[in-house]
């Protein structure tokens, strides 16, 4: 009895001699903690620093190939610009002048300077600029991804945890079979159902065409006339992001630290929130920044002026100079939002920050 009721008293036992030893050890162990969060810092900055050391050279390695590529294409600039019933000499005038007779080494030197200066060059019988045209069609093309990335992550999440949470249930057949009925769904396909339905049986109750409207000036009009579209686009990327949502919750989910948490008295709700969500988005997130992209079709469906619609005027008009930028502007643009993407790697899983 003596000893149960040493045991039981143990906290409170401390005040007479064992509190100060505890104090003095927690004061002597301060130092290494601040040591390992040091390690922790200097390490997530290195590796952040690895990543921004890497954009440039990739950038430089984008530009080499796109410009590389370009320089194989049997359309004469000249006669994009001047039409074909230029003469030869305003035609030989144009190549000196714009340096098309120089060697590959110089037209990329030129090319490097103008892009630096921030001139992507001209292109059509007006000597239109690359860089304006593309400074329209960037941000819309940019919203469309943008809109259908949320409307991806927002079903899949929900998706994707409901039927880990209820696997081999009746929840998880139904969502399994959706999932794998949107990744099997072209966008173009469901495009087209879109506007069949939204814009033809219920008479045009969201616009599939027409100028997009001013966001600030009209955003009821704005969302009508983005949300066809950004549906078609997020849709077939949910699909394949629930089924690797309901992979990595499933993983999680049978860890040991689950179980003890809550075998400890933890309600179920909040070890999913806080813990198992958190150790289960590594995967999508990496997932997500591969599957960036994919507007160039649902651009050109909806008629949105985007840089999907804009490269396919650049290729049906013949403006190599054209299709040039908005190449070199996607990729260098899908470079950047995957390093972005490696940093949300870094943030979100705290096991990468100690290598």
């Amino acid at each position: 009895m003596a000893r149960i009721a040493s045991l039981r008293c143990g906290p409170f036992l401390s005040k007479t001699g064992r509190k100060p030893a505890r104090q003095a050890g927690s004061a002597q162990g301060s130092e290494p903690t601040n040591a390992r969060k040091e390690d922790v810092v200097n390490n997530l900055l290195r590796l952040i620093g690895n990543r921004l050391i890497a954009l440039p050279i990739m950038v430089f390695g984008v530009t080499i190939l796109v410009f590389f590529l370009m320089s194989f294409s049997p359309i004469d600039p000249a006669y994009s610009a001047l039409g074909e019933g230029a003469s030869q000499e305003a035609l030989n005038a144009y190549r000196e002048s714009h340096g098309l007779n120089d060697p590959w080494i110089v037209q990329y030197g030129n090319f490097m300077v103008g892009l630096f200066q921030g001139d992507l060059g001209t292109y059509g019988a007006n000597e239109a600029s690359v860089g304006d045209k593309i400074a329209q069609a960037l941000p819309i093309t940019l919203q469309l991804t943008f809109f259908g990335l949320v409307i991806a992550v927002v079903l899949a999440t929900i998706l994707g945890v409901v039927s880990a949470v209820y696997r081999d249930k009746w929840p998880d057949q139904i969502i399994r079979v959706f999932s794998i009925a949107c990744i099997a769904t072209p966008s173009f396909w469901l495009a087209v159902l879109l506007i069949l339905l939204f814009t033809v049986t219920l008479n045009n109750m969201l616009p599939a065409a027409g100028a997009l409207p001013d966001i600030s000036k009209d955003p009821a009009g704005y969302f009508a006339r983005m949300a066809l579209p950004s549906f078609a686009l997020g849709v077939p990327v949910a699909g394949q992001l629930t089924r690797v949502i309901r992979t990595s919750m499933v993983e999680e989910l049978d860890k040991d630290y689950v179980r003890t948490a809550i075998g400890a008295g933890i309600p179920r709700s909040i070890v999913i929130a806080r813990n198992v969500l958190r150790n289960a988005l590594i995967t999508p997130v990496t997932v997500l920044g591969l599957r960036i992209g994919g507007a160039v079709v649902i651009e050109v469906i909806f008629n949105l002026q985007g840089m999907g619609m804009t490269i396919v005027q650049g290729v049906q008009n013949n403006y190599p100079t054209l299709v040039q930028g908005v190449t070199l502007t996607v990729a260098l643009t899908f470079i950047v939002i995957n390093v972005v993407v490696d940093m949300l790697y870094i943030l979100i899983d705290p096991r990468i920050r100690t290598v």
